[in-house]
């Protein structure tokens, strides 16, 4: 009689803990994301580490699940969309990962509080949101709406532009599951945190358009125009 085989689960020390980063594959994979500025796909992810896509897959998942990457997809060519990977900004090692969710669970709280139904009355307490955010005591700068939105999580790209104008593509859309049960009122209250952000890092600044996309594959894109280029 032939004997069952049990599959071959290649483990690493410390995997029985609770800490992600203890497994050193991920501890390597976390280390090559926090270390990029763009996105990876699963398959540069596994030529990097010298392991199968499919472990490299799980690896990643249990460093999303940790708060600690963030996955999207990208269209073109045949089959599916490829799963593009980025650490959270902020997210260490031995410390508590970001929450998206649970902040925005806290502004849409608020925005109910006070009676906010419509986008355009979501937007409104999404400004006053992002002027919080940006902090009363912060210096006006240019690039800081770029780097509070990575630090949200938006993974904002810097696009070509001219006339003084500056437009941001989004990376990563870490409300992604929310948006799709009701994208105007979360991209309602995201304008109006970047609205609020840019009132006080950029005061000469206008937020001129905000393209909402599909938040599985990202890509949404911010335009700002500094009108103290008008005067």
């Amino acid at each position: 009689m032939t004997p069952s085989l049990e599959p071959v689960v290649e483990l690493s020390a410390d995997t029985a803990t609770d800490d992600p980063l203890a497994d050193r594959s991920r501890a390597r994979l976390f280390a090559l994301l926090a270390d990029r500025a763009q996105p990876a796909t699963t398959s540069e992810l596994a030529d990097a580490v010298q392991l199968h896509p499919n472990g490299v897959r799980r690896h990643l998942g249990a460093l999303e699940a940790a708060g600690l990457v963030t996955r999207a997809q990208t269209e073109g060519g045949r089959g599916r969309p490829a799963d593009t990977w980025m650490a959270v900004p902020g997210a260490t090692a031995g410390a508590p990962p970001p929450s998206p969710y649970r902040e925005l669970s806290r502004w849409l709280a608020r925005a109910m509080a006070h009676g906010a139904t419509e986008p355009d009355e979501v937007r409104a307490v999404g400004r006053v949101i992002g002027r919080e955010l940006a902090g009363a005591d912060v210096e006006p700068t240019d690039g800081g709406i770029g780097d509070a939105l990575a630090a949200m999580g938006f993974a904002p790209r810097r696009l070509p532009t001219t006339d003084g104008r500056t437009a941001l593509r989004l990376g990563n859309c870490p409300y992604r599951d929310a948006v799709t049960e009701n994208q105007p009122a979360i991209c309602g209250l995201h304008r109006g945190m970047t609205e609020g952000l840019l009132d006080l890092l950029a005061p000469a600044a206008e937020l001129i358009d905000f393209v909402a996309e599909d938040p599985r594959t990202a890509g949404c894109l911010i335009e700002i125009a500094d009108r103290s280029l008008d005067a």
